[in-house]
């Protein structure tokens, strides 16, 4: 992963972004020597976000699962028959 400076992101910035959009690597920034944000090209900002959606609703159906949140095959079913038609 590449690294620079926000004042080299201010003075670079279309190099920076020509170089992050044909490698698809994100680069970090940093200000006063400490990390301070990626940047990331749009489609692996999307990619990230779907897959955290992805892992969120797996998360929910875990903890319902340990919580005894659930239904039978028949029970979710019939819950489900006006979406079933």
């Amino acid at each position: 992963m590449k690294t620079e400076l926000v004042t080299t992101l201010k003075r670079q910035a279309t190099q920076i972004l020509s170089e992050l959009h044909s490698s698809g690597e994100p680069v970090l920034i940093t200000e006063h020597g400490k990390p301070s944000a990626y940047l990331v090209d749009v489609d692996s900002y999307e990619f990230m976000q779907n897959r955290m959606k992805i892992l969120e609703g797996i998360a929910r159906g875990e903890r319902a699962v340990l919580e005894g949140r659930t239904y039978t095959q028949d029970e979710a079913q019939e819950k489900m028959k006006k979406w079933l038609i």
